[in-house]
């Protein structure tokens, strides 16, 4: 039996489908107002912003880490690779998640709340700290930084305007969090290694092009990974599965259950 064109399995499936997309939007709305609660909150905290960028320096120099400037200075003669790493930071986070978070919804959506949940557990715990402890990023704090994507590319500000962006919320990085929260979606759900592949490549690229970008510090990206992976633990708990996310074998198990005809 038909109605409209559709089979009534088909309409009461794409009514599922709209309700699922409205309680999404529903899921967006209410973070992006926390978003904008959380920069009131911290406009105006440029001497606290830069005193504790400061620390998070003087920890990377403690530890023999703080190779931030070292590291762009390396591409900052070739403008392609200075493109290529303002590419990776602009289309490969939000537009590159948004792609993923799609495929995952459909296909797998058993994963795809795991992942989003994770993402809004982390965040919660973003926001806290953006809030208490605002860190300058590298390109606002040691005029040494080249701030690439601002100099050299306008898409960015396309993508997230000036008005959106809290310029204190460096530490942690969701940019590389979130991102490798996405990565690790692709490598479970994947049936093809090249695809396996790309989710571990794609949150490794990203968390060197916000350092190559002078958007965020090696300590900025093991906080958002830390984190970012600490959430889905406390989600995959809470659904009574267990997962170490921080164990190897949970990156190179799904690649070898993964046929050899499917490569």
């Amino acid at each position: 039996m038909t109605h409209g064109g559709f089979r009534n399995g088909e309409t009461l499936d794409a009514r599922r489908a709209g309700l699922a997309a409205a309680r999404e939007l529903g899921i967006m709305f209410v973070a992006v107002i926390a978003y904008f609660a959380i920069r009131g909150f911290t406009e105006g905290a440029y001497d606290d912003a830069l005193a504790n960028a400061r620390r998070v320096v003087d920890l990377e120099q403690l530890l023999g880490i703080h190779i931030e400037e070292e590291l762009q200075e390396l591409i900052l003669g070739s403008h392609a690779l200075v493109t290529l790493a303002n590419w990776v930071y602009i289309w490969g986070h939000w537009p590159f998640i948004a792609a993923v978070a799609a495929w995952l919804v459909i296909s797998h959506p058993a994963e795809y709340r795991a992942i989003r949940n994770a993402f809004l557990v982390s965040g919660s715990v973003g926001l806290v700290i953006f809030a208490t402890f605002p860190v300058a990023p590298p390109r606002l704090f040691d005029p040494s930084f080249v701030d690439t994507v601002t100099e050299h590319s306008r898409a960015y500000r396309v993508l997230q305007p000036p008005a959106l962006v809290n310029q204190y919320a460096a530490l942690p990085s969701f940019h590389f969090g979130w991102n490798l929260l996405i990565g690790l979606g692709i490598v479970r759900c994947a049936q093809r290694r090249w695809l396996k592949a790309a989710g571990v490549a794609a949150p490794a690229a990203m968390g060197l092009a916000t350092v190559l970008t002078a958007n965020h510090y090696l300590l900025d990206l093991a906080a958002g990974a830390a984190i970012a992976l600490a959430a889905l633990y406390a989600v995959e708990l809470a659904r009574g599965r267990r997962f170490a996310p921080w164990a190897i074998r949970a990156w190179v198990r799904p690649l070898e259950r993964v046929p050899a005809d499917a490569a």
